[in-house]
């Protein structure tokens, strides 16, 4: 399968005419990453999950570890979301708040959670290509071994769901480290969608994915009018398909969830050239 040929989609608080907008533009099954917002609500996120079910797609609820209250917090969620969304798939982050209950990063989650006895089968964890503002590379690296024994021993499938960043160079390098570590879980590559230049600037200074900034402003000077792509991310990576492995677009739609899911579409297309069909056949 072609680097851009299977893809992913995140949203924040995606409303339910968007969801079925999407779920008209995009495959069935297509994975749809729902952000997790300290100001949303157990029942808002079940019903956003429930909807992204119900119109075919394939709901990925993020769990911040930080922000669960307890025990209880967690099991609550996941029965809910399992049973009334059929989510079987989390994302499960540390979150960027200070501790509030008994887990204090995801790998508590992993370790302590039951996830598998809540009926979810696979989960994500956050990686970064670009290193992260707040811990240092030795400690990241200690974790996603950590992460990925713990995800295993407790009979969860388990891919990686990176940060996104604008530098093509960047990431296919960070992929080959992490495969020549022996690493070879499916990842799904963060990636801005379409969108325009001082949005992405915003977002990239938030989200602490500074390192690129250059990279983006100077290949970026002709598109200061209308949207930017991450167009080259996609044409290096898929140039090295087979050096990165199984790995394949996770796009955050910071330009909007429809314009993000058209680009995917496309750009899928585009990977996929039409077969061959024999003389005579």
């Amino acid at each position: 399968m072609p680097f851009a040929g299977t893809y992913s989609l995140e949203a924040t608080r995606p409303g339910m005419a968007e969801v079925d907008k999407i779920a008209a533009i995009v495959p069935k099954g297509t994975p749809l990453y729902i952000t997790a917002v300290p100001t949303q609500s157990l029942d808002e996120l079940v019903v956003t999950a429930a909807k992204v079910r119900k119109v075919g797609l394939e709901p990925t609820a993020h769990i911040a570890a930080r922000r669960l209250q307890s025990t209880e917090d967690l099991q609550t969620t996941l029965r809910r979301l399992r049973g009334e969304a059929d989510v079987r798939r989390l994302l499960v982050i540390g979150g960027d708040v200070d501790r509030a209950g008994p887990y204090a990063d995801a790998l508590s989650v992993i370790q302590k959670g039951r996830l598998r006895e809540a009926g979810i089968e696979e989960i994500g964890i956050g990686v970064y290509p670009e290193g992260h503002p707040k811990i240092l590379s030795d400690r990241l690296e200690a974790a996603l071994d950590a992460k990925i024994a713990a995800a295993k021993a407790h009979g969860l499938k388990l891919h990686l769901v990176s940060q996104f960043s604008f530098s093509p160079e960047g990431i296919l390098a960070w992929l080959k480290k992490l495969r020549a570590c022996g690493i070879t879980v499916p990842v799904r590559v963060g990636m801005a969608g379409p969108t325009s230049l001082p949005s992405l600037l915003r977002y990239a200074k938030r989200c602490g994915v500074n390192a690129s900034l250059r990279g983006l402003i100077s290949g970026a000077a002709t598109a200061l009018i209308g949207n930017v792509g991450p167009d080259r991310i996609v044409e290096t990576l898929s140039a090295h398909a087979r050096e990165i492995g199984d790995a394949h677009p996770h796009y955050f739609a910071f330009g909007g969830l429809a314009d993000t899911a058209r680009y995917a579409v496309e750009t899928a297309a585009s990977s996929n050239p039409p077969r061959q069909i024999a003389a005579g056949s």
